[in-house]
């Protein structure tokens, strides 16, 4: 029998001996094609030092390639169902955990420290249910969980909204809360055809690379924030509309929000999609001492 889990025949008898269903509401849409999958491993650059968290690893097709290629892999599954193919299709792997647990409300710091001990390289590398994309990659940087980066496949529009540049359509708060944390790249586009059962939509891998400081220094981040999601409430607003109608006391206060646009070299006739991040910054720290 063909040793890649990830090939239609083999994922095929895979789920016909245990009568798996797919369900929608998990998002599950399997991979079968060992190419793409190679090429996933590739983007992490994993070394026999590297441990890796998984999310969601269906039957196995992926964490079957980062076994070969890391020290270690735990493997967050919500699944009960998979639980027993798991068991069977990575049966070789000495190096593979999983875990019966819904990684948006696991403690990652304690499982970072039980199962990976002194391992200093750890990369999250995942084909995410798409329904939960941008709660997750949020929780891994909010957290401050101590990886080296993500390498995920996702749906190919949001990829595009965390790696978009000002200026764009695509730009928004999310842009702005995965690059302040990581240097964003799209590294491949993957069709529809590649998984099982097929999904409605264009998926795509992302490379987020941690930076060892955030990309701008502001006096607080929760305020950063605050005032991005703002600025983006409305979009065809103009900045000025959107902080004085989204901010608390933003009417009463217009004229300390305009005071503060201005101080930041920022036209208030602008939108929100047209500043960089930098300019968020300042904003930010200004409207911090005078708010």
């Amino acid at each position: 029998m063909n040793k890649d889990i990830a090939t239609p025949n083999r994922t095929r008898a895979i789920l016909e001996k245990y009568g798996f269903s797919f369900k929608k509401s998990l998002g599950q849409n399997f991979l079968i094609d060992t190419n793409v999958l190679r090429r996933i491993v590739d983007h992490a650059e994993l070394t026999e030092e590297s441990g890796v968290i998984e999310i969601g690893p269906g039957i196995g097709a992926l964490t079957e390639h980062l076994a070969k290629s890391a020290n270690k892999v735990v493997s967050f599954e919500i699944d009960q169902r998979l639980l027993p193919v798991l068991q069977e299709t990575l049966s070789i792997y000495d190096n593979v955990k999983i875990i019966h647990s819904d990684f948006l409300k696991a403690n990652i710091e304690l499982v970072i420290q039980e199962e990976f001990g002194e391992m200093k390289d750890l990369m999250v590398v995942a084909n995410l249910p798409y329904y939960v994309t941008t709660p997750i990659i949020m929780k891994l940087l909010t957290e401050q969980i101590p990886i080296r980066g993500i390498v995920v496949m996702l749906q190919k529009e949001v990829a595009d909204r965390m790696t978009a540049a000002a200026g764009t359509k695509d730009y928004g708060s999310l842009s702005i809360a995965v690059q302040y944390y990581t240097k964003a790249e799209k590294v491949m586009t993957v069709p529809k055809t590649v998984f099982v059962p097929q999904p409605n939509v264009d998926s795509a891998v992302i490379r987020l690379t941690r930076r060892d400081d955030p990309v701008v220094n502001v006096e607080n981040e929760d305020h950063l924030f605050t005032i991005v999601r703002a600025s983006f409430a409305q979009r065809r607003k103009t900045i000025l509309n959107n902080l004085v109608n989204q901010l608390p006391n933003g009417k009463q206060k217009k004229e300390v929000i305009e005071e503060a646009l201005k101080s930041a070299n920022i036209d208030p006739k602008r939108r929100g999609e047209t500043l960089a991040i930098e300019e968020f910054a300042l904003l930010s720290n200004i409207l911090l001492e005078l708010f």
